[in-house]
Parts: structure tokens; C-alpha cells; sequence
């Protein structure tokens, strides 16, 4: 903390000189959401580690914009054997930072690794019979059966990344993040420069070979650079982070803050976007085995009290444009979602009527921890709207304020309230994570083995396996629509909303590609 406020004090101190002006041309300098805190982007599922991770490493295969995967570091590939073979083969030219040439052993390596850690390389690896490289180029999938998302799997861009990295790096302990970053993506890591809480700073690999053809898109097509280097600083602080951007210290503010949007827009050398259109989606997780959430009636009952609109609304302010209610499990506007079962959420909210299906299921005024993270501004907002809504409904509140840092391993305590443990976290996930049931792990229901909170839903997990045998398009809607009816009466979360997150920028650079932040194709005019 002590150096976070060091880098503001000294930012604030310099933003009226005339010397911060004006970046060099071949300079990139970010203010990324967070601080980069874990490097490998195979281990966490923070943003900021896949955003990192994308500099540093390639992927099999990239995403277009319409979430179709496209060949990447892939020359393309050949499925055989009723589909339950596919044989990938490298392009051409690829190189590891470090000079080695990237082999298909590296990437069977690497896939190994990311299955091990990922929902959706899980389902592919409880699919896969074999996992072999014939020949330096051709990385062999044979298949128990068939696995259409085979090339989306490899390629999406939900955390944790499916990175392609050396084996030497891939075949380290799986309990333990790599530290070294050689990958063979358009940027290097200056590790060297690395200022933990403070900086992180990249430069451009000169022998990365962009795939021919194609236009960028999201994270499919020729991945060309236009900076020699990109520096990232982080800054807590939004007022801070706003006047660097402002006076040309910063060229380009990740996650602009909503308060300041008016200020932001009316500068003529800035521009305020919203390049992701999935937009964030609010989560609010129970804790399933213990009391009150362990009751499936109480949870069921609490629908009545959810007002999205209000959540929502806290958080944009007065830009009601750039939030959405009524959402259900899967990111609208999207093939997986439907207004199916969400009846719940639509009407007005009748806090005595739950007051009293909540009594009726069997509550005994058991202490409701909720998790409040101040330092985080958006999911503390939902914490205390919805902490109001509990208290409404006549749940014994218990809200406890705590930094994001402390709150991330507590989640992890299975104990009652008394011994340190949680009833409520808060968190929020882009909707490009929240599309299917493949990589929508907060959706699944494994129990005692699952993610924090714990939830134990058989026929959801049932649902989810027959979706990937789901022979097209409509039947893998019916069946989305099954899990999202099963899970209102389930509950293993509450979707709070949806909300347009806008990124500001130096007004000079072009070329900047929808979805999340990425550092090709971008120039300064």
C-alpha cells in the first residue's frame, strides 16, 4: 500500500509538467485494471494475469467476434476417424522468445497443463483417449468421442488461458505458477523492469511472425505491432489515474471510472468507448453448506427480493444506457441465453412476502456474513445493495468491509461465521466468460470438489455433459434452457446484472479491436 500511494503522490506531483505531454511515438503506456500480481496466465483466472498472457504467449487458436474459433499459431488442422480424431498442425516460423523453435511437443505440453486447470480442458480431457505429437508440427487429439468444441476450447478466451509455452516451463509443478515468461507472443516480458503493485513493462518481439491472411479480430487474425514497447503502471487511485490520462501521461485507461465519464468525455484528446460488448455481469455466491444458504427454500425465496435494476443502477450512476436487468445465467445477446425461468426477477420486489417464505422454509435468525470488498468500487456497490435487500427480507445481516486481497483467500474457509467462515461474496465476470456451459464454471455444481460456495446440483452437471453431446445449434438451447430453469431452483449464484464497462484512450491512437484489451493492430496517428 505504502508504495501505491508513493507512485500516486508522485504522478499527481509531475501531471502539470510540459515534459509528460507528449508520449514517444513508439511508446504505449496503460493503466491496467489491477495489479499484476500472478504471472502465469495458465494458473489464475484474474483478467489481468489473461490480459498479460496474451502479450506474452499465443494461442492454438484465437477468437473472432463472433466467438467463432479461427487457426492462430495453428496452419489448420484435419479431423478424421468419425471425428474423433484431430491432427493440428503449427504454422510455419513460430519461435520461442528465448530463439528455440516452438515444437508440437511444447504445445502437448502445454495443453496438458492448461487441462488440468481449466472447466472446459477438463471436459475435453475426460473426452480425450490420447494426446500425442507424431512430428515437430502435428499435435494428434484422439478422442473417446467426438468433441466438436475441440478448436473453441483451445482458443477461448475465458480464464485460464490454453497458452502455448515451452515444456520445460509446461511440465513444472502443477501447484505452483511459472515465474518464467518465455512464450512466443507479439510482446516479451521485461522482467528486469517489473516493480511489484507499481509497473510492469513489455517490448515488442522483433521475430514474431504475424499469421498471413485474415483480418484482426478480437484475438483471431495477424496479431501486427505497431510500439516497440508498452509500459504498464498501475494506479489504484481513479482520480489519480484519470488526470495522468488527461495530461498525456498515460495514453490509455483500461477500465475508465464510471464517476468520471463526464470529465473523460469532455476532453478533446480523449476518447471514452465501451469495446466490449458482453459487458461485466454481476455474481452474488451463497455459501451452500452452511446455514441460512444451505436450505434450498431460503435461496429459492430470495428471488423475490433481487432487484437487478438496483444493483445495476448503483453501479453506472446516472448512465442508466449502460446497464441491463432481467438476465439470466448465460451472457444476453448471446446463443445460450433465453428469458426462460426468469419470472423471479420480473414484477415488483415484495420484501414481506419473502419475509415470510423465508420464516415459513425454516430460518432461525442465523448471522448472514457479507463480504465487502472497499477497495473494489463496483463489487463493494453490490455487496451493500444487496446486503440492504437481505436486511429487507428480515435476514440478520453481518456486514463485514474488507479489501479484495483479503476477501480472495477467505472465500476459500469452509467453517461456520464463528471460525472465520462467509455466508455472501461478490464478484463479477465479463459475459464473454458466462457464454456456454463449457467454460461457465460458476455455474457448475460439484459440491464439496467445486468453486468457493460450493453448490451440489446433479441434474445441473447432468444437463452440462449432455450439452456437449448435443448434436446442434437448437438442441444445445434446450438444453441451456433446462440448466437455467434447474438453476432458479437451485440457485448456485445470483446474476445481478449486466453492465457496459467504457475504456478511455489518447484520442491519437487508432486501430484499438473490440473485446478486451489487446496490444496489436494499435497505432498512434
Amino acid at each position: 500500500m505504502r508504495r501505491r500511494h508513493l507512485l500516486a503522490t508522485s504522478l499527481a506531483a509531475g501531471l502539470s509538467a510540459p515534459s509528460v505531454r507528449a508520449a514517444p511515438a513508439r511508446v504505449l503506456r496503460f493503466i491496467p485494471q489491477v495489479d499484476l500480481a500472478i504471472l502465469d496466465p495458465t494458473f489464475a483466472s484474474f483478467y489481468v494475469t489473461r490480459n498479460h498472457g496474451y502479450m506474452v504467449f499465443d494461442t492454438l487458436y484465437g477468437l473472432d467476434g463472433n466467438f467463432a474459433a479461427q487457426p492462430q499459431m495453428a496452419a489448420g488442422h484435419v479431423i478424421a476417424a468419425d471425428g474423433k480424431q484431430w491432427d493440428i498442425t503449427l504454422r510455419d516460423g513460430l519461435l520461442w522468445h528465448d530463439g528455440e523453435k516452438v515444437t508440437a511437443r511444447d504445445c502437448v505440453a502445454s495443453i496438458r497443463r492448461w487441462m488440468a486447470k481449466d472447466a472446459l480442458g477438463a471436459a475435453l480431457l475426460e473426452a480425450t483417449d490420447a494426446l500425442e505429437a507424431p512430428d515437430d508440427r502435428t499435435i494428434r487429439f484422439r478422442l473417446k468421442k467426438p468433441f466438436p468444441l475441440l478448436a473453441y476450447a483451445l482458443g477461448k478466451t475465458a480464464a485460464p488461458m490454453c497458452a502455448m509455452m515451452p515444456a520445460r516451463l509446461a511440465e513444472s509443478d502443477l501447484g505452483k505458477p511459472i515465474t518464467e515468461m518465455v512464450g512466443s507472443g507479439p510482446y516479451r516480458y521485461l522482467a528486469d523492469e517489473r516493480l511489484q503493485g507499481a509497473r510492469n513493462v513489455y517490448a515488442r518481439f522483433d521475430r514474431y511472425v504475424p499469421r498471413e491472411g485474415g483480418t484482426p479480430d478480437w484475438t483471431a487474425g495477424p496479431k501486427v505491432t505497431h510500439f516497440d514497447r508498452v509500459e504498464w503502471t498501475t494506479i489504484p487511485d481513479a482520480s489519480t489515474a484519470s488526470a495522468a490520462l488527461m495530461t498525456g501521461e498515460q495514453d490509455w485507461w483500461e477500465l475508465a471510472s464510471l464517476d468520471l465519464l463526464k470529465t473523460l468525455r469532455a476532453r478533446r484528446n480523449l476518447r471514452v468507448a465501451v469495446t466490449d460488448r458482453t459487458g461485466w455481469i454481476g455474481v452474488m455466491r451463497a455459501n451452500h453448506t452452511q446455514p441460512p444458504f444451505d436450505n434450498p427454500a431460503i435461496r429459492r425465496a430470495f428471488w423475490g427480493a433481487l432487484d437487478q435494476a438496483s444493483v445495476m443502477q448503483g453501479i453506472v450512476g446516472d448512465e442508466p444506457s449502460l446497464f441491463h436487468d432481467g438476465i439470466g445465467f448465460f451472457c444476453p445477446g448471446t446463443p445460450m441465453a433465453s428469458d426462460v425461468g426468469l419470472e423471479v426477477l420480473k414484477g415488483p420486489r415484495d420484501y414481506d412476502k419473502v419475509k415470510k417464505e423465508i420464516l415459513a422454509a425454516g430460518y432461525k435468525g442465523e448471522r448472514v456474513v457479507v463480504l465487502a470488498p472497499a477497495d473494489f468500487p463496483s463489487i463493494n456497490t453490490m455487496a451493500l445493495v444487496c446486503a440492504d435487500q437481505m436486511k429487507k427480507c428480515g435476514l440478520n445481516v453481518d456486514l463485514q468491509s474488507i479489501d479484495w486481497a483479503s476477501m480472495t483467500p477467505r472465500r476459500s474457509n469452509r467453517g461456520s461465521v464463528d471460525q472465520g467462515g462467509w455466508s455472501v461474496f461478490f464478484t463479477a465476470f465479463t459475459g464473454s466468460d458466462l457464454l456456454n456451459p463449457g467454460g461457465h464454471f460458476v455455474l457448475r455444481a460439484q459440491g464439496q470438489s467445486g468453486w468457493f460456495g460450493w453448490p451440489d446440483s446433479p441434474r445441473i452437471e447432468q444437463l452440462r455433459s449432455a450439452w456437449f453431446d448435443a448434436p446442434d445449434l437448437p438442441a444445445q438451447q434446450r438444453i441451456c434452457q433446462d440448466i437455467q430453469r434447474q438453476a432458479v431452483q437451485d440457485a448456485p449464484y445470483y446474476p445481478l446484472g449486466q453492465w457496459e464497462q467504457p475504456t478511455a484512450h489518447a484520442a491519437n491512437l487508432t486501430g484499438m479491436l473490440d473485446g478486451f484489451a489487446t496490444f496489436w493492430n494499435i497505432r498512434r496517428a
